[in-house]
């Protein structure tokens, strides 16, 4: 995102140390979107978190405002995923670089091990399928992006599962999906302009060939109703881009005019005929959401407070669905709701410097958001309770 909004989540701690680099000359954005400086961060577009984050150490309390909030250990918090009222995961990183994996039982969030490997571990992305299964993404190496990072919880611990680096540096993932043991998506970008996306066939990790636009390209994120049908969603240029997994390839959709600087950070899915893309316009001064109606991406207006932008969006039906971010140059919380008719902008408890980086639902009832308290450099977790956010 730019420099002058505190936002979006860890892609930002690692794309910019990779374009101070020149690593990825050529992907950035023209125009605001395109100053990018250590300072700002977030998961949905190039920046970095503000101070990266703190020392982690363990436990959860309930803070002010309600908000469920961590810890004596400060942490940034970029994904969530939630398979059911008790079972949900968060992810981020500490101040000290180091992934940050905590766990919702129905009753406290609880840091879990990683068991990352040694070294500078960032985690960006998340997703669950059971209690006893579920994969965290992101990249190790020092410089903000070495080798791509994979984690596995197998229901007891997390541990490394072998992935591809298709460059000797600069390999981040950014998203993952999953919809069975055998089958997992996980998108990102290299450091050769390239988009990258792996998927899991229940025994490996292998690279999928994917489109390559001329002027480079980010993925950021990636969503799955079946083995034979997926999203993927980012840039290239200053343009959006939406990629389609057919059960054979992957192809590139048509996505509606919109104005330049246009970028999308999240994407849902419920079906081959349901699935929404957000993110921001003209270098993220508005918010951004696409429908996909089975036939066609098309845009749908928004609830669009000044300078704001979408980092994520979550759906379980045709008629319920989340799209979370920030707004104001102050960059507050802003979450959206979508009722089946319209979306609709919802009260937060807090209106301080906080960024909401991600959104997880189960029910109409049950949803999770998380992201950074940047004055107090806390993790951030609300929660929907069926009547409001805490």
């Amino acid at each position: 995102m730019r420099t002058h909004q505190v936002t979006v989540a860890a892609i930002r701690v690692i794309v910019v140390p990779l374009l101070l680099a020149g690593a990825a000359a050529g992907i950035a954005p023209a125009g605001p979107a395109a100053a990018v400086t250590t300072g700002v961060g977030a998961r949905a577009g190039l920046g970095v978190w503000a101070d990266l984050g703190a020392r982690v150490g363990s436990g959860v309390r309930v803070g002010l405002a309600g908000l469920v909030r961590s810890f004596d250990p400060r942490g940034t918090l970029v994904g969530v995923a939630a398979t059911s009222a008790r079972n949900a995961w968060a992810v981020g990183t500490t101040e000290g670089s180091k992934a940050l994996i905590l766990h919702w039982n129905g009753v406290a969030w609880n840091q879990v091990p990683s068991h990352a490997p040694a070294g500078d571990d960032q985690l960006i992305g998340v997703a669950a399928i059971s209690a006893r299964n579920a994969w965290a993404v992101g990249t190790i190496g020092t410089g903000g992006g070495g080798k791509t990072l994979i984690l596995h919880w197998n229901g007891t611990s997390w541990n490394q599962v072998r992935s591809p680096s298709p460059n000797a540096s600069g390999n981040v993932l950014v998203g993952v999906a999953a919809t069975s043991a055998r089958n997992a998506w996980a998108v990102g970008l290299t450091a050769t302009d390239r988009t990258l996306i792996l998927h899991w066939n229940g025994t490996a990790w292998k690279r999928a060939a994917s489109p390559e636009p001329a002027n480079g390209a980010i993925l950021f994120d990636v969503a799955a109703t079946s083995a034979s049908d997926a999203w993927a969603v980012g840039f290239a240029g200053d343009k959006t881009l939406i990629l389609r997994w057919n059960g054979i390839i992957w192809k590139r959709v048509r996505t509606p005019s919109l104005p330049r600087e246009s970028l999308l950070f999240g994407v849902a899915a419920t079906s081959a005929r349901n699935a929404w893309a957000v993110g921001s316009v003209d270098g993220e001064v508005g918010t951004l959401i696409l429908r996909w109606n089975g036939a066609a991406w098309k845009r749908v207006h928004t609830p669009s407070p000044l300078d704001s932008n979408l980092n994520d969006v979550a759906a379980t039906s045709a008629r319920n669905a989340w799209a979370v971010g920030s707004s104001g140059i102050g960059a507050k919380p802003l979450i959206l709701r979508w009722n089946g008719t319209t979306w609709k902008q919802v009260h937060t408890p807090s209106s301080a410097v906080n960024i909401l980086e991600d959104v997880a639902a189960t029910s109409a009832h049950n949803a999770w958001a998380v992201g950074n308290d940047y004055k107090s450099r806390r993790v951030l977790i609300m929660r929907w309770n069926g009547t409001t956010w805490k």
